[in-house]
């Protein structure tokens, strides 16, 4: 009868000592305080890291945490949208991964906004099998003749959901939310994303003017003078994210 070689078994300690905003604090791994202290610390170092930079949706760099793009996916099934609009081209993954999930769904469009769509990035995503859902505007977003355009792309009676993922800077995001929250529907969502910057403003590559502007603070603001919108905590549920406080849901 063989008898089978088992390696050393690992142990792990169950509480750690953490150094984080000028505090030190000693927390049990497993408790709600250490899952949110090690998640808050996973989200700095990726970011570092840079490993949203090397996702992909069906072939087109999507530069989004895996946590946030299944949130999305989420989101968007409940919602059903009619329309999504998305400020922030980049390369056009999230155009084609919310485009993707229109297919899934059976109906739907795509308006994706970018200052500059450049010329690879617009022929990588026209020539994708999604671009039937998706048309390109290149603007700025807060432009009001770009908004108006995405007005008139609007029929009486569609479902809209905004995501929100351009410049950054609190300004900016506090002028889209203007301009294009009209535009949710009841029950649907605004998403701000990247407001996790105002936690990243002493990251090694970071820079301290995040600390004060930064989408979040543009969210917060935002929310203090809509009441008709609320947070849905819901999609922020895995911690790791960088939309912290970013799912905007526009009230029945």
């Amino acid at each position: 009868m063989s008898t089978r070689r088992q390696g050393p078994k690992r142990l792990y300690e169950r509480h750690v000592i953490l150094q984080m905003a000028g505090r030190r604090i000693e927390t049990d791994i497993y408790s709600e305080e250490g899952f949110n202290a090690l998640a808050e610390l996973w989200t700095r170092s990726a970011w570092q890291r840079r490993i949203s930079y090397g996702l992909t949706w069906m072939g087109i760099p999507i530069i989004q945490l895996p946590e946030d793009i299944l949130m999305m996916h989420e989101l968007i099934y409940k919602v059903k949208p009619d329309v999504i609009v998305e400020t922030g081209t980049a390369h056009g993954g999230t155009a084609v991964f919310y485009a993707s999930m229109l297919e899934l769904l059976g109906k739907g469009r795509v308006i994706s906004i970018d200052i500059e769509i450049r010329r690879n990035n617009r022929l990588a995503i026209q020539a994708h099998p999604m671009s039937k859902h998706i048309t390109l505007l290149e603007g700025s977003s807060v432009d009001e003749s770009v908004v108006t355009r995405v007005r008139q792309m609007i029929k009486p009676g569609d479902r809209v959901l905004v995501a929100l993922d351009s410049n950054h800077s609190f300004d900016h995001v506090k002028l889209e939310l203007e301009k294009y929250a009209p535009l949710v529907t009841p029950g649907s969502y605004i998403v701000v994303f990247d407001g996790v910057m105002r936690i990243l403003a002493d990251a090694p590559n970071g820079k301290s003017e995040w600390a004060s502007n930064n989408p979040g603070l543009a969210a917060d603001d935002f929310l203090a003078r809509h009441p008709e919108f609320e947070i849905d905590p819901c999609y922020n549920r895995l911690t790791v994210t960088y939309c912290p406080g970013g799912f905007l849901k526009r009230k029945t």
